[in-house]
């Protein structure tokens, strides 16, 4: 299993810092041990509309001279819309993803459902705009029914499937709300959609259900369709000098990697595991923190996910 640094971290929008230039990130990538680059399809770094191919192969370039490799190119899509016009749009861009992901060399293309975006207000992100209880996912159309939403989401993943074929890269889709629920509605979605272009990114911090027997679950039922995953959150050292995972959510436990690499070790998966720093990044006083803290969770996310997985290693 390897493990690549997401270019979401580095857009200048979860801190108080400017955004990394690519070449700049995949530097920091080679310096801290990482085995490649997820590139998130948006801009400032992934946007197909800005790239030509000229910078496409300039891109490929500074990857593989840094000993590097694009691991996944991040498509933010909502497959959920009633209104052809806005599902048509977000086809197009996927399909310009899987074309981007075949000239950087990328084998897989990751998918949402339903992605409900980030607001940017003053150079920041937040999600409570859209995530906020007074605005339920459901409310944006109220008329429909979960199986239509369904049904929209299936015929385009569909399509997605058809993109991947004709630029041969696998489109992943990702265990991730609001319209997601948990990983069974992922599982069932690819076996209806039944192409071997269409597969699974099964992320443990997106589980609903984070028992070592629901999580057991899971990974064994995906098994072979596991094609990308993720992991995030923030990290610091213990007086030990051991890293360990901080708590962000004290309502939730925090994810237990360690049984989940041993999962994924059972069922074969020896892809890729992104490491993403995309909430707002803050310190005890609420206040955002620096391009310089995020270099540190950049460098301990390696440091602790490359530890779990050196410890599981055969003969170790």
């Amino acid at each position: 299993m390897k493990i690549s640094l997401y270019t979401v971290s580095y857009m200048g929008i979860w801190y108080d810092g400017p955004a990394l230039g690519f070449e700049e990130i995949v530097q920091r990538a080679k310096d801290c041990g990482y085995d490649g680059i997820e590139l998130d399809g948006k801009r400032p770094h992934g946007n197909p509309m800005d790239l030509d191919q000229r910078a496409r192969a300039r891109m490929r370039s500074l990857v593989e001279r840094a000993g590097l490799e694009v691991s996944c190119v991040a498509a933010n899509n909502d497959f959920s819309s009633p209104v052809p016009e806005h599902r048509e749009c977000q086809l197009l861009m996927v399909r310009e993803l899987a074309r981007l992901a075949a000239d950087l060399g990328a084998k897989v293309v990751r998918l949402f459902a339903a992605w409900p975006g980030v607001v940017i207000r003053d150079g920041r992100a937040t999600y409570d705009l859209l995530r906020a209880p007074s605005l339920p996912y459901e409310m944006q159309y109220p008329f429909l029914s979960r199986l239509d939403r369904w049904n929209f989401v299936k015929g385009c993943l569909k399509e997605a499937a058809g993109f991947g074929e004709e630029f041969g890269v696998v489109m992943a889709l990702q265990n991730h709300p609001p319209f997601i629920r948990h990983w069974k509605d992922i599982y069932d979605l690819v076996q209806e959609v039944n192409s071997p272009w269409l597969k699974i990114c099964l992320d443990l911090p997106m589980m609903t259900q984070l028992d070592k027997d629901s999580v057991r679950q899971a990974a064994l039922t995906v098994g072979k369709l596991q094609t990308y995953s993720h992991f995030g959150g923030e990290y610091q050292r213990d007086a030990q000098g051991r890293i360990q995972p901080r708590a962000l959510d004290f309502e939730k436990p925090i994810p237990d990697y360690g049984h989940f690499l041993g999962l994924m070790r059972e069922i074969g998966y020896d892809g890729y595991f992104g490491y993403e720093l995309c909430h707002p990044f803050v310190n005890e006083r609420h206040e955002l923190m620096g391009i310089e803290q995020v270099h540190e969770q950049v460098k301990l996310a390696r440091e602790y996910l490359g530890g779990l997985i050196k410890a599981g290693s055969p003969g170790s």
